[in-house]
């Protein structure tokens, strides 16, 4: 358990849990996600807040956020991304500190990381903001009959993907994750889904 006990493991843990928990935010159902990122950001940040903390740095953290929200919006600016990139990096490296003074973490891993999670955060941000510009398909009112694919095993609550967005699904019959699905009711947000097979008659093809 003594290798738990180094800033830079638990950092690692840390940082994986804020990934699971972002991830659980657009993959929900489950709760796999959501019960592995609390676990683990309770474990590792039981003894990483237990360092000093350099408080300038915890601001430039913050401050790194609003260049990265520019990168996003305005056209995708990559030189907001750099200025953000390098702000989370020097954050990141002298957040925590040694009694002795030094940085707990590892310049170099801390380097490492931050730019990983940007550019995760990078993608799952573009991603995100291409699905809100796409138009509702449910406003179409043309749900029922469609095929979409189980994100999460759907019984009486589960998760299917239909047409870029994903909803909250029940079914009179188990279906595994990863199955194919067709409506064959909605009410409000939820659908009412069945098993598909390939000799039903649908008005769509499946959307990926």
């Amino acid at each position: 358990m003594n290798v738990l006990l180094d800033p830079n493991i638990s950092y690692l843990i840390l940082v994986g849990g804020f990934l699971l928990a972002i991830l659980a935010l657009f993959a929900p159902g489950t709760g796999l996600l959501e019960f592995g990122a609390v676990i683990t950001i309770i474990f590792a940040g039981d003894f990483i807040t237990s360092l000093p903390v350099n408080w300038w740095a915890l601001a430039v953290l913050l401050v790194g956020v609003f260049p990265f929200l520019f990168a996003v919006r305005k056209s995708r600016n990559l030189i907001y991304l750099a200025i953000s990139i390098a702000a989370f990096i020097l954050g990141t490296v002298f957040l925590f500190r040694l009694d002795s003074g030094g940085p707990a973490v590892n310049p170099i891993l801390a380097t490492i990381v931050s730019i990983l999670v940007t550019g995760f955060m990078w993608i799952i941000a573009t991603k995100g903001l291409e699905a809100l510009q796409l138009k509702p398909y449910s406003r179409l009112g043309k749900l029922i009959n469609q095929v979409g694919i189980a994100r999460s095993n759907v019984f009486h609550t589960g998760t299917v993907y239909i047409h870029n967005e994903e909803w909250s699904a029940k079914s009179t019959t188990p279906i595994l994750t990863g199955s194919k699905v067709i409506v064959i009711k909605q009410s409000g947000f939820t659908l009412e889904v069945e098993p598909y097979s390939a000799d039903q008659d649908t008005t769509d093809l499946l959307h990926e």
